[in-house]
Order: C-alpha cells, then structure tokens, then sequence
C-alpha cells in the first residue's frame, strides 16, 4: 500500500514555510501483530508545532528530528488491524503526522464512539478540547462566581475554555485580536465580555469588564495586555499558562510580570503540557463529553484541503488569519 508523508527536513530559523519540508511517497510495510493502518481524514494544525520542529531539546516533548514525519494530532478510520483493541472501520483520533495513512501499534490511539462529524472531533475532542479541560479544571479549578480571563480567547483552545467555564457559572472575558472575533466571542459563545488588544485603552476596557477583579487567568498568548491581566488578579488567583504565542517568534521574548504582587495576593502561577496527560485522555474525554453532548459547546472550523496544504497554511495560527480551529481535510 501506498503512502504520502510530509516530513521536517529543516529548523524555523527565519519563520515558517514550506521549504522546511518535503513530501515523500513510500510502501507501507505488512502489518505484524499488534499493528493497525489508520487512513488519516483530518489532520490537526496547532501553533505548538512551531516549539515541535525547533532545536530546543530542554522542551517537554523531544523535537522532530530532520528527516521525520511532521508531528501532529489527527482523525481517521482504521483500514487494517491485526490489533486485539481496533478493528477495521473503528473512528480513531492521535498523533498520527502529516501523513495519508499512519502505520501504529495502538499506543496513543483513542477510538471515537461519540456521534459528531469529524470536524467536531478535531475541534473539541482532540488536543484543544483535551488542552481545554486538563488546564481550565485540574489546574486552574475554577469555581462557580468567580472571574476568567482567558487570552487568545477565539482560538481552538481559548473558545472552549470561555465556554466550559461559562457553563459552570463563571463570569468570562476574552481577548481576541480584531472586532469580528470579539463579537464572535459575545454575540455566538456567550462571553460575558471581551476586548480587542488590537485597540486601545485596555487597562480601562479590561477594569471595566472584570469589576470584581480575576481569579483565573487562562494564558495562551502573552503581548502586552498579560501585566494588565496579572494586576487584576485576586488573593489566591491561580494563573493557567498554556502557551504564549506572541513570544514564539520573537528574538527577544517579553520579560514577564514582577512577583511582588504574587507573594502579596498568594497567586498561583502553573504552566502545563498536553504530553504530560496523554495517559488522562479518557477520563479528560470523560469529563469534557457531557458538555459537548448537552450542545453546552460550539465551534468553528477553519478547513484546508489537500495534505500540501499543511505547509502554506501553518504560518496562519501566527499571523492570526485563521478563523476557527486550523485543519486540513485528506
């Protein structure tokens, strides 16, 4: 059987293209004990995989090495199995590359039994929604009446997180780049407020709408409106740092925020990665599934087409063009 791979042959030194990759045809080997062929339908574009192709080997997850199939989550049906746990035809979501079809012993693969299309799936189900729920839940423990504010708000990751804490009953703002999504975030999600860091007066918009002050600041972005967040914390607000998206291709990261006001308002300040809670996908899935089945969560998906499509389109998580969760259909 055939196979079509898009794999890393070069480091993001001067930002993103599709020079730093090449696409390979290649037979797939025959299946031995233990293995399954997944024929990839949708595969997963996340501004992590800027962190993935770099040299940085002190990260929490190795870097792809040259020479390898590009790293990413996808969605797709088993076509072969000779493994005890899949079956052909089984809907199947993991980290399954920049490829057609994904050759696995079934370590990271999780089957799908819910009923959404597979857009759905790779919006809320797979890494953001995974991302979602271990850092709003286990790590900020968000209670009902309390404040949220989470940045890169109109993201695959951000959009779900306003939404689950909207659902416990937390009050929530999000920041977004551009009116468009902001109205988005209100007028389609439900957000109690949000604010365009592309405008001004942010110190007065972000008072304005967090009168009680933050207990939960859910950080994906970092950029300037991060101090004006962090001053607003309460006693015992707790700082979730997913990602910080602005410094990824900066030469000289942003300095963060002085710690006198952590010690004085007991903060606490966690930074966490989706690799450390692979072995927590099904109880995350289980606790993320009862909102997604209530119709308590929606999405928007920004679809590409064609596996090529993958190396043109990642530079749109950077420049913020996408709208909705980035992916590509097979």
């Amino acid at each position: 059987m055939e196979n079509t791979a898009i794999h890393l042959v070069a480091r993001p030194t001067k930002g993103l293209g599709a020079d730093l990759f090449e696409v390979r045809h290649s037979t797939l080997p025959e299946l031995a004990d233990g293995q399954l062929l997944i024929r990839q339908t949708y595969m997963s574009l996340d501004p992590a995989m800027l962190g993935w192709m770099s040299e940085d080997r002190e990260s929490y997850i190795p870097p792809v090495e040259l020479g390898e199939v590009m790293r990413s989550s996808g969605y797709g049906e088993v076509i072969e199995s000779r493994h005890p746990d899949f079956s052909v035809g089984d809907k199947v979501m993991g980290m399954l590359g920049w490829q057609q079809i994904a050759l696995s012993n079934g370590q990271g693969i999780n089957k799908i039994t819910v009923d959404l299309p597979a857009e759905a799936v790779l919006s809320i189900l797979a890494l953001p929604g995974l991302t979602a729920t271990q850092g709003l839940f286990n790590v900020g423990k968000p209670k009902a009446g309390e404040t949220l504010v989470v940045t890169g708000a109109a993201g695959s990751v951000g959009s779900l997180v306003g939404q689950l804490a909207k659902a416990d009953g937390l009050r929530v703002v999000g920041v977004a780049g551009g009116e468009e999504k902001c109205r988005w975030l209100v007028d389609e999600l439900g957000f109690d407020g949000a604010i365009d860091y592309k405008s001004g007066d942010l110190a007065e918009k972000l008072a304005a709408l967090t009168p009680d002050g933050v207990d939960i600041f859910f950080e994906n972005t970092g950029g300037p409106i991060q101090q004006l967040i962090f001053d607003r914390m309460n006693t015992h607000g707790r700082i979730v740092v997913c990602g910080m998206i602005a410094d990824y291709l900066a030469a000289n990261p942003a300095p963060g925020p002085n710690w006198i006001r952590m010690i004085k308002k007991r903060l606490t300040i966690q930074g966490f990665a989706m690799p450390d809670h692979f072995g927590e996908v099904p109880q995350l899935l289980g606790k993320l599934a009862p909102y997604v089945m209530a119709g308590k969560i929606k999405y928007r998906a920004h679809v590409l087409e064609g596996l090529e499509s993958a190396m043109t389109g990642l530079p749109l998580l950077f420049s913020g063009k996408n709208t909705g969760k980035l992916m590509v259909k097979l």
